[in-house]
């Protein structure tokens, strides 16, 4: 049954079975654009909304939350991450902050390993010199990369997507060594074939690849120089 009681705003271009079925349910207003919004667009967009959709990229501040509505209740984010919304600005104003965890643990995985492969193995490269015309043909030393097996892949974050990136890697033959705030149960490293490493200066020093997988926080800003 759609509930026009609640007027769900969203800030960004959805996939259209997401729309349908938000304008089966809400009384919603959707959007074309495919770039964030301005702030200023984004606040005249938020008026008297019962229920925001944001997604990344769109600042929601503490200035943007000061201006919203008394109506706005939840902000429903569109993706995992959140850090681009005032989380203590919205619970000041009883706003509920929602994300969708874990959903795409299984994409990420996917993206990291296809960085892994295709950075060692110059997959980007060959493909520009294909598209450009200039490929002179194969001979010994054409795009020289390396292979990945063998190779010690360290993992700077063993939440759900380091996990799924060394349960992906460890079937292409690379060895895990991993760095996290709390060390894994010793079943899942075993699971996992991951090596603890209680530093991260002192993995560092090991391996030979590295995937970063932690929040972006102000403990985690600047990890790395």
């Amino acid at each position: 049954m759609k509930s026009r009681s609640l007027k769900v705003v969203v800030t960004r271009k959805l996939p259209a079975p997401v729309e349908n079925r938000m304008k089966e349910l809400f009384d919603v207003k959707l959007q074309e654009n495919l770039t964030p919004m301005i702030p200023e667009k984004l606040f005249e967009t938020l008026k008297g909304a019962d229920i925001l959709v944001p997604t990344l990229g769109d600042k929601i501040d503490k200035k943007l939350l000061a201006k919203s509505g008394k109506n706005l209740k939840l902000i429903a984010n569109y993706g995992a991450g959140f850090d681009h919304i005032d989380i203590k600005s919205a619970i000041e104003k009883g706003i509920i902050v929602s994300n969708t965890p874990d959903v795409l643990t299984d994409d990420t995985a996917d993206v990291t390993m296809a960085l892994v492969l295709g950075v060692p193995r110059r997959l980007s490269e060959g493909v520009r010199i294909m598209e450009s015309g200039n490929w002179k043909g194969w001979y010994p030393t054409a795009l020289m990369g390396s292979r990945i097996s063998g190779k010690l892949l360290g993992i700077l974050g063993m939440g759900r997507i380091g996990q799924a990136v060394a349960f992906r890697a460890q079937n292409f033959g690379l060895k895990i060594h991993y760095h996290n705030r709390r060390r894994l149960h010793t079943e899942t490293e075993a699971i996992l074939k991951a090596n603890y490493c209680s530093s991260l200066d002192s993995m560092l020093r090991k391996i030979d690849i590295l995937s970063i997988h932690v929040p972006h926080t102000p403990s985690t800003f600047h990890l790395l120089n």
